[in-house]
């Protein structure tokens, strides 16, 4: 079996002009530890699901992408942070939403999903749960970064509510390029045993309404994984994943139509979501092994890893300018 993880960091207006040199070496050398974290257990002969789990993991230790310590701030100055992850071969799924005190609310989803009792849990209930379970909390300072505060008291004095991700990088040299941007992470992966896992965190949208809860917490919107077709996780306009259940159907359109990935991929992203001004993209793997990372927006972090193979990352839209060649870039 061809095992294989695929990662992102977000979508939404990234291009070259927003990134200096020395920000793409930071996001890809990011990029580059986290998948390499997948691709070993995967190498190992672990599971898709523990490949997830790990690769969102460092992406919530890393301040660089909207989740865990990185995580945006609400209109009330505080973080809210969501999480789902689901397991292909028996659909087991957990997710937490609305949380403030927990460092990894990946685990917190995880242990949910192993729980067994319920599937999504919020708020302060989701907090005791994982209290109990022995994971780590941390004060409301952790998650504090400069660039997201930069980030929210922009977007206060705009009057812009519901800023979306990556902004801090573009703001200063182009105001224009508020609320173009998506912050999630996610992973989904194929392991040695043929069995697909999905993952997917977020700290939401800047400046968004307390209690607020997008895509990425809620099974089939942001996350999803069947066997029988592909494991998907989402990042972009959270309210337009939720109208679509965006992730179940490119399971769906495979399942039902007999459509390969790529295509259902694209029905889903290029045609169902703009109709209804949604942007962003996902990342998917079928049981074949076969990957696809579409995005209708400029740009997504993401990555690729296949068992005893090359990693290799990519940020921007490929074209057919010169500089595409570089665009899948091994690590």
């Amino acid at each position: 079996m061809n095992a294989v993880i695929a990662i992102h960091g977000g979508a939404g207006t990234i291009t070259r002009e927003d990134l200096s040199a020395a920000q793409e070496r930071d996001y890809r050398a990011a990029l580059e530890h986290v998948l390499l974290g997948g691709q070993g257990i995967l190498e190992r002969g672990g599971s898709a699901l523990d490949a997830v789990t790990e690769a969102v993991f460092r992406l919530e230790e890393c301040p660089l992408f909207n989740a865990g310590k990185g995580a945006v701030f609400t209109h009330a100055g505080t973080h809210e942070l969501d999480a789902s992850i689901m397991d292909g071969r028996s659909l087991a799924a957990g997710a937490v939403a609305c949380v403030k005190s927990l460092r990894n609310p990946i685990l917190a989803a995880r242990r949910v999903m192993e729980d067994g009792r319920h599937v999504l849990l919020v708020g302060e209930g989701a907090e005791a749960f994982a209290r109990d379970a022995g994971l780590e909390t941390v004060a409301p300072g952790y998650y504090f970064t400069e660039a997201r505060y930069a980030q929210w008291r922009r977007a206060l004095a705009e009057g812009r509510s519901g800023l979306l991700d990556h902004d801090a990088q573009a703001l200063a040299a182009r105001p224009e390029a508020i609320g173009a941007r998506m912050g999630t992470v996610g992973a989904v992966a194929l392991d040695a045993q043929g069995n697909l896992a999905a993952a997917t965190s977020t700290g939401g949208v800047t400046d968004k309404c307390v209690g607020r809860v997008g895509d990425s917490p809620l099974i089939g919107a942001g996350c999803y994984a069947n066997n029988r077709s592909a494991a998907v996780s989402c990042t972009g306009t959270g309210e337009t994943f939720i109208r679509l259940l965006a992730a179940y159907d490119v399971g769906a359109l495979m399942e039902y139509r007999g459509l390969a990935l790529a295509d259902a991929c694209e029905i889903v992203v290029m045609q169902k979501l703009p109709a209804i001004g949604g942007l962003g993209g996902l990342i998917a793997v079928d049981a074949q092994g076969t990957v696809c990372m579409p995005f209708n927006s400029e740009g997504m972090y993401r990555g690729e890893a296949r068992a005893g193979g090359a990693r290799a990352t990519a940020i921007y839209r490929p074209s057919a300018a010169p500089r595409a060649a570089e665009e899948w870039r091994p690590a």
